[in-house]
């Protein structure tokens, strides 16, 4: 049983990293063309990037399909997934980007610093020369904000990085390109 509980923990983190490769070189990538939906103004409850978390649970699904016939670990792994699913679902859509039907902004701790990162990593249009890819990872703005410095030639260009965005201040949430719920 606890070696059930910590297949589950590992692969939860274990898809943090993974996240964070696919989202740079694969969302960011040749999977633009589904990603590109969340970088823009969303019209409905759908965007096109929504199908790589279709993809995903259908991975998660077969694996626990999987597992439940015999190939053990493969439920817990795909339980895992499961769990940084949900995990995504509530940090990121809901939190973040404000896909739940409440708007909630941190004052601080852990959620204040994985918003912020996130608004930061929206700061730049366009599919390069973002920053902060993980969706539960956080670095500080500090660092993300050196990142943008370093990415874009000392002073980032207004064509590639949202102006308001990257004047945002440590502590303070980094603008998206308007006041609509951040994308």
């Amino acid at each position: 049983m606890l070696s059930n509980v910590l297949i589950v923990v590992v692969t939860v983190a274990a898809m943090e990293l993974f996240s964070i490769v696919a989202h740079k070189y694969v969302m960011h990538g040749f999977g633009w063309g589904w990603h590109q939906s969340h970088h823009e103004a969303r019209s409905g409850w759908f965007e096109k990037n929504d199908l790589f978390a279709v993809v995903f649970a259908g991975v998660a699904i077969a694996l626990i399909y999987a597992g439940s016939r015999g190939r053990h670990p493969l439920e817990w792994i795909g339980a895992g997934m499961t769990a940084y699913g949900l995990l995504y679902f509530v940090a990121h859509d809901g939190l973040v980007h404000g896909r739940w039907p409440f708007r909630y902004v941190p004052k601080s701790g852990y959620l204040k610093r994985l918003y912020q990162a996130h608004r930061m990593h929206h700061a730049v249009a366009g599919k390069d020369g973002a920053v902060s890819f993980g969706f539960l990872y956080a670095p500080s703005v500090v660092t993300l904000k050196r990142q943008l410095q370093a990415l874009h030639g000392g002073a980032a260009s207004k064509a590639t990085v949202r102006p308001d965005a990257a004047k945002a201040a440590p502590d303070a949430p980094a603008p998206s390109a308007s006041d609509a719920p951040a994308r």
